[in-house]
């Protein structure tokens, strides 16, 4: 059945990534995994771009679109390149999140503009006395001092091991709620860039769920070409599912184009693509601009700045944290280590420094479309993200190249955004299998937190004067985080589930989560442990820089495995806590004291019965 087109259904391995972590694909095939990330990245970069820009002033020339989408692309394709490769290891491609967006459009709101008399009016000064060049470049400045704030407090939470120590202690009640957020809260981005061609979109979504869902079993033999053997014919591939949004994506944009080039009248077809507005009308990117920190103008760090770019490293460090949790669950890999997630927050706030300081406009974090593009296609090696690393910074290096992606048409973003968000909304729902979800604790935290995360910002963005400390540090950063869906779940779950008293068995602490794991037995634990040490260790040139008595200094204390966890990676097994990734081991008293509980609990049913 293997040579077949479509395989039977036992065949597909779906639990399995076609190409795992350390497997390495054929050249053509890793270059087509890393156009499909591009592909995907370049729809979130030009999403985040076109929400926090929609009108530069015509007769600004310091700031061309194709320069900061150009910028962005290169400290992405950098910090993706090191995080591959020194951070956390994953195959997590870096883009700038919606968690830099919102702080950064509360910054803009906030901005007050120069008058051409010289006095301070505020933003949603719109008239002819607004000096537009200067105030556009002042806000730029101002959030790119933002960016640079928040990679700080990236560098600060990884160093300092604050985000492993976070993700050691979620449990499946904080993480389930913390998911489902992250992947609902992008319905009205996506229903926004829908709307431009709902027709594009549509078509877009519908073919992803024919590639990836009813023809994912279907495999097609692959053709690899060496220098001793030529062109030969290898195991066939579930070349479908593995591309299932690559392919949506080109057969929509093809589409979009023959409709448009005909001059077609079709309601649903929709305006075009991204115009960016120029001088004069037409675009004048160089070929080649390799940019470099201060070449335009330097970040202004301000008591605003200040305030929002705290907000957007906190809240950009909790999506990634997520991030990392969800790969591994997706790709049924070994679950991320605290020191490999310590240097995942290290490397992204490297990544958000160079881009502050290149002048750009947003952080760099762990892309969770690009997350659920590795879910849906189960093609998920380390080797074409970092391909497409080196992409990004090619093309970060042309802006008349970087200028092709804004020919994307806008309904090709919505749709991408909805394939993809859909598998974090799914993967949070997975999680509750763990717990007792018949639990009223376990309801009334689940309701409470993804309610008041849906809430507490909509009614925010509609009276924003409530937060009104006298501070506007303090206000920004208030309202930076409170209108952040995810960090509003993040925080209330952790706090409940951390503080509202239930057994170990309500709370899904119990559990091994075995069904996550590469297998079941002593032999299954020793290939994990073996597994786990090979995909979040150190390269080797970097153990020999780290020995083990420097590992003990700080910060790289929290960057190296810890005694316990070498001890059991070298031997081939891993204790509880430190096997999830997630979860403390429990000790022997409360072990004890929730078997006591039940049998109590049962004895009292049975005396009922």
């Amino acid at each position: 059945m293997n040579g077949g087109c479509c395989a039977s259904p036992a065949s597909r391995s779906p639990g399995r990534a076609s190409y795992s972590l350390l497997k390495t694909p054929p050249w053509g095939l890793s270059c087509c995994f890393a156009l499909q990330h591009l592909a995907v990245q370049a729809s979130l970069l030009c999403i985040f771009h076109l929400l926090l820009l929609p009108a530069p002033p015509v007769r600004d020339q310091n700031r061309n679109w194709n320069e900061l989408l150009a910028r962005s692309l290169f400290a992405c394709g950098v910090s993706t390149a090191l995080q591959t490769s020194l951070g956390s290891r994953l195959p997590l491609v870096q883009a700038p999140s919606f968690e830099f967006l919102v702080p950064a459009m509360v910054l803009s709101r906030h901005m007050p503009h120069t008058a051409r008399n010289g006095t301070d009016v505020p933003a949603e000064c719109a008239g002819q006395d607004c000096a537009a060049p200067g105030s556009w470049n002042q806000s730029l400045r101002e959030v790119s001092g933002a960016v640079v704030v928040s990679g700080l407090v990236q560098l600060a939470l990884g160093v300092s091991g604050v985000g492993g120590w976070v993700a050691q202690r979620c449990g499946p009640m904080v993480l389930a709620p913390s998911l489902s957020i992250i992947g609902l809260s992008a319905y009205k981005e996506a229903a926004h860039f829908c709307s431009a061609s709902w027709g594009v979109a549509l078509l877009l979504v519908l073919l992803a769920i024919l590639f990836s869902q009813h023809l994912g079993s279907c495999r097609l033999p692959l053709c690899t070409w060496t220098w001793a053997k030529g062109i030969s014919v290898e195991t066939s591939i579930p070349a479908l599912r593995m591309f299932s949004v690559l392919l949506p994506l080109c057969c929509a944009w093809i589409v979009w184009g023959i409709l448009s080039h005909l001059h077609v009248r079709w309601d649903l077809l929709g305006p075009a693509t991204w115009q960016l507005p120029t001088a004069n009308g037409t675009l004048h990117s160089p070929w080649v601009q390799v940019p470099y920190p201060g070449e335009r103008e330097w970040p202004s760090l301000s008591s605003r700045a200040l305030g929002v770019g705290v907000a957007m490293g906190i809240t950009s460090s909790m999506n990634s944290v997520g991030c990392y949790l969800l790969c591994p669950r997706a790709l049924r890999a070994p679950a991320l280590p605290r020191h490999a997630c310590n240097r995942g927050l290290c490397t992204e706030g490297l990544g958000s420094l160079l881009l502050g300081a290149l002048g750009g406009v947003s952080g760099t974090a762990s892309s969770i479309p690009n997350a659920c593009t590795n879910s849906l296609t189960q093609a998920s090696s380390r080797h074409s993200v970092q391909v497409s690393a080196l992409a990004c910074v090619f093309l970060g290096m042309s802006p008349r190249l970087a200028e092709l992606l804004t020919t994307i048409p806008l309904a090709v973003h919505g749709g991408v955004l909805c394939v993809t968000y859909t598998v974090a909304v799914g993967t949070g729902i997975s999680y509750f299998q763990y717990a007792n979800i018949d639990s009223g604790r376990n309801i009334f935290i689940v309701g409470f937190t993804m309610f008041m995360a849906l809430l507490v910002p909509r009614w925010l963005s509609a009276a924003p004067g409530y937060v009104a400390t006298g501070w506007v540090c303090l206000d920004l950063f208030l309202l930076s985080v409170m209108t952040v869906p995810v960090f509003l779940t993040g925080l209330l779950s952790f706090f409940l589930e951390n503080t509202v008293s239930g057994t170990l068995e309500e709370r899904g602490l119990l559990t091994e989560l075995a069904a996550w794991k590469p297998g079941v037995g002593q032999n299954a634990r020793q290939g994990y442990g073996s597994e786990a040490s090979q995909v979040y260790g150190l390269p080797p040139a970097m153990r020999r820089l780290l020995p083990p008595s420097r590992c003990k200094a700080f910060p790289f204390c929290f960057l190296c495995p810890g005694r316990e966890e070498s001890h059991a990676l070298e031997e081939g097994s891993a204790p509880l806590g430190e096997a999830t990734g997630l979860l403390l081991k429990p000790s022997a008293m409360e072990v004890e004291s929730d078997r006591k509980w039940r049998e109590t609990e049962r004895r009292k049913w049975d005396n009922a019965v």
